[in-house]
Formats: structure tokens, C-alpha cells, sequence
């Protein structure tokens, strides 16, 4: 048997003066959304290069989503084998 699921990431970047903060909304996850949370701040003695901020901001925040995701997956291995897990590999 075949299933297909979908799930769904949506990135939410906010730039201030020096700033960029990313979010990183999970959705369709069996029991509801996980959201990931990226900051990148710009050295007052480099050049701003936006794109940059972005890119760093919506990487940390995609990495911080995908260890809740390892966290829950590991969670749900013990309940479900009555066994602790040691460790999980991105």
C-alpha cells in the first residue's frame, strides 16, 4: 500500500535596522504545527548585505524546526517501544 502525505513549511522573514528574524511554520504534522525560530545580525563593521541576513536567519530557524522535529520523533519511538531512545541523527 502506498499513502502520500503533505506537509507544508511556510518562512516568515522580518528585517529591522541590523536585523533579521526567520520563522519556520510546520503544518499537516499530526498534531497541529511546529515552529522554528532564526536571528542573523549584521556586524557594524561589514557591508549589509540583506540577502545574506536572510539566508542565515531562515537556516537557523529551519535547523532549530528540525531538532523539535528529531526531539518529537525520538519522543514518540519511546512511547511507542517503552524503550529510551539515545540519540537521533539530522
Amino acid at each position: 500500500m502506498t499513502a502520500k502525505k503533505t506537509w507544508n513549511a511556510e518562512i516568515t522573514i522580518t528585517e529591522t535596522d541590523n536585523e533579521v528574524k526567520a520563522e519556520a511554520r510546520l503544518r499537516g504534522k499530526a498534531g497541529g504545527q511546529m515552529v522554528g525560530q532564526g536571528t542573523a545580525r549584521c556586524n557594524p563593521a561589514d557591508e549589509n548585505v540583506p540577502a545574506i541576513g536572510d539566508e542565515l536567519a531562515v537556516a537557523r530557524a529551519m535547523s532549530h524546526l528540525s531538532h523539535q522535529l528529531l526531539q518529537r520523533a525520538a519522543h514518540d519511538i519511546e512511547v511507542h517501544t517503552a524503550r529510551p531512545v539515545e540519540r537521533l541523527h539530522v
